[in-house]
């Protein structure tokens, strides 16, 4: 928003003209794009903060971060190259000869596809009930709002009840469908170990012989599994930190030689911040909120 635009909307709610939503929409809008902003300043501009006092604590923060992160980096490296060579000899281990009892293995591959089905399956039931519950937490948190604002029998909150009763069918049904897919897991699984214990008579050898490589697929996709999940959390703090950085940087680059320094090149950036910043204002001010 402009100073023009806040001047027109000025005199239109002197005309009894309010748009109080809209104008908190508006602003959440762009303080989610000025919190986008911040991240990206602070991840451009974060290793020239160090002589920063105010920023001290988050500079030294994101060197111990970074560091940690491109050390995962290099164990999730070693880990797939690991991973691969033990796919290799596997694969050349199983290759290597005929392998008996074709039908079995056949059946075998049509019970790990199912199982494959069945997981992506279940994964997807999970995804929708994460969606209704989040939409079941907005619209309770709506009909919270609502009930303060008007009476028990207004229609909006007539809508908003039924909404989440079917909000809640539907994840009662969401329910009921992964108990289903996990039965049906349950069942191939147990299916999958029944065929195993047929096969593992004619295969001992070769179980044997590929041991080792399949406890280091195991192995692998566990450390793998355990990296990724603590990049994500370092990612989560990093970028935390990047968009305090920027806030500092972008607030502070007018009174301080040090920040301005740090910004330096990245003038249209900080400008779009400053203009954010105020059409937020703007906004809340518009809305009664400031």
């Amino acid at each position: 928003m402009t100073p023009t635009k806040f001047f027109i909307a000025r005199v239109a709610q002197a005309f009894g003209m309010h748009r109080k939503n809209r104008r908190m929409s508006d602003a959440a809008n762009e303080m989610h794009l000025l919190r986008d902003a911040e991240t990206v300043l602070g991840a451009a501009i974060w290793e020239r903060v160090e002589h920063i006092e105010e920023l001290s604590v988050e500079y030294w923060n994101l060197r111990r971060l970074v560091k940690e992160r491109d050390e995962i980096r290099v164990k999730v490296e070693l880990c797939n190259q690991k991973l691969e060579a033990a796919h290799e000899e596997r694969a050349l281990l199983l290759n290597s000869k005929p392998e008996p009892h074709l039908d079995l293995m056949a059946e075998r591959g049509q019970i790990m596809a199912k199982l494959e089905t069945l997981a992506r399956q279940r994964d997807e039931v999970v995804l929708r009930a994460r969606e209704v519950r989040r939409a079941y937490e907005g619209m309770k948190m709506k009909l919270e709002v609502l009930g303060k604002e008007t009476s028990e029998d207004h229609p909006d909150l007539v809508g908003v009840r039924e909404k989440l009763e079917e909000f809640k069918g539907r994840f009662s049904e969401l329910k009921v469908q992964r108990a289903a897919v996990a039965k049906e897991l349950e069942d191939g699984d147990a299916e999958l170990d029944e065929l195993d214990k047929k096969l593992s008579e004619i295969r001992q050898e070769r179980r044997d012989q590929a041991s080792e490589a399949f406890q280091i697929i195991g192995e692998a996709n566990r450390e793998i599994s355990g990296h990724r999940a603590e990049l994500g959390l370092i990612e989560t703090q990093i970028s935390q930190l990047y968009s305090e950085i920027g806030r500092h940087v972008s607030r502070n680059r007018g009174r301080s030689p040090a920040c301005a320094e740090a910004a330096k090149g990245h003038d249209s950036l900080v400008g779009i911040m400053r203009s954010l910043r105020s059409s937020i204002s703007m906004n809340h001010r518009l809305s009664g909120q400031s």
